[in-house]
């Protein structure tokens, strides 16, 4: 069968799972093959997963982005810079903040966003690490109470408490850099150490759930260690302009903080409940092939995307290891229906390890199946960091934007 005419194919969103797809479909199929679109919101990619260290103050934000410009192939992808509104799957069409695009196959990659559980006054007064800029204003928002601490005639220490909401990875990560950030902040404004409190507050009964327990019990005596007040089984119950009020059991507490981060909770993109497939907090539980259920031309990859755990019959975590796996298995389906020839590949994950910064010289982590923490497991973060930046733009953008700083 001899097609008339090519193909389009959209792919949403510049994360690991989209820019993933895209670099991988481009080298597989000819420019006369099919017409790739790519739309994001900004021109530029940025690693989710150094988001921390940029809101901490400890890597500077241009670091955690690139140009998508320099991982593209412009002859054989078209990048549009929109915002995506939401998809019509009926009518094989996307609706753009600017106008709108027709597609004959779909990838949704569009991330995650914040989850606050419906917790009072989280969304108007505290922090997310969601993205580039609102990583820029925590770390600017912290260092704007360190630099305001001594200049006001009446010193409020509260301004110098910092309360991380969740004990997960993104708030033990956060955590690792700002023990490391304050001790900095306190000589630049000449501020008493003694006198700033960093809180982290979790509902669950540990933290990082789900994690090995002897590892999480290094992280937590580490940043114990340093400085860290953790309030474990405890519930924000509300977030108010002075700070937050959490209770464990019967007893509720106010904790009054210049600062308050959520760390606790992500969900899928709000397109997916827009464009009314069938998903949970806006991930759609997608078949073998990673397609949506109903839709045999539309893939939905990255934090979008739900994927059981047959072992644990639980989902995976979305994770960037998981996205670009899922990215390089959605780029093959892809050109496989491009070219009417071939077999679709069912994804499987393939775990290699999962490793948690606890700052810049600290980690820990199970890798291969063995546990690591320590520089170790610390120098294992920056492989896989770098390894990330490897697979999406090769040795030159290791070289550019890559963590050499093993020591």
């Amino acid at each position: 069968m001899i097609r008339l005419k090519k193909p389009n194919v959209v792919i949403l969103g510049a994360g690991y799972g989209g820019l993933m797809t895209t670099v991988r479909l481009q080298k597989m199929v000819g420019v006369n093959e099919a017409n790739i679109t790519l739309v994001n919101k900004n021109d530029y990619h940025y690693e989710s997963t150094w988001l921390h260290e940029a809101s901490a103050g400890t890597l500077h934000h241009d670091r955690v982005r690139y140009p998508i410009a320099d991982v593209i192939d412009r002859s054989k992808v078209n990048f549009v810079k929109d915002t995506v509104v939401k998809v019509v799957p009926e009518e094989n069409r996307v609706i753009l903040e600017n106008g709108e695009l027709t597609y004959d196959y779909l990838v949704v990659a569009l991330g995650f966003e914040s989850e606050t559980f419906g917790i009072k006054g989280l969304k108007e007064y505290a922090f997310s690490i969601a993205n580039v800029n609102a990583a820029r204003q925590i770390r600017e928002h912290i260092e704007y109470q360190f630099a305001t601490y001594n200049t006001e005639e009446e010193k409020r220490d509260e301004r110098l408490t910092i309360v991380v909401g969740g004990a997960g990875f993104t708030g033990i990560e956060f955590l690792g850099e700002l023990v490391n950030r304050v001790p900095e902040l306190c000589r630049e404004y000449d501020v008493d150490p003694h006198k700033v409190r960093i809180i982290c507050v979790e509902a669950a009964p540990t933290a990082l759930p789900g994690f090995d327990p002897e590892l999480v019990e290094y992280a937590v005596n580490l940043l114990e260690r340093k400085g860290v007040e953790f309030k474990i089984g405890t519930a924000i119950k509300e977030c108010t302009p002075e700070g937050i009020i959490v209770a464990k059991g019967d007893e509720v507490e106010e904790i009054k903080a210049g600062t308050v981060v959520w760390a606790a909770g992500v969900r899928g993109s709000h397109v997916i409940d827009e464009s009314g497939f069938e998903a949970m907090r806006g991930r759609v539980k997608v078949d073998p092939f990673l397609r949506a259920p109903g839709y045999e031309n539309v893939f939905i990859v990255g934090d979008c995307s739900l994927i059981i755990n047959e072992e644990t019959n639980r989902p995976y975590p979305p994770t960037a290891q998981i996205a670009m796996q899922q990215g390089e298995v959605c780029a093959k389906n892809l050109a496989v229906l491009i070219r009417q020839q071939g077999e679709l590949q069912p994804f499987k994950p393939d775990i290699k390890g999962t490793v948690c910064s606890l700052g810049h010289d600290d980690a820990i982590g199970v890798v291969f199946g063995k546990k690591v923490w320590g520089s170790k497991a610390s120098f294992m973060k920056k492989m896989v960091d770098n390894r990330a930046l490897y697979l999406i733009g090769g040795p030159s953008l290791v070289m550019k934007k890559g963590k050499f700083n093993f020591l």
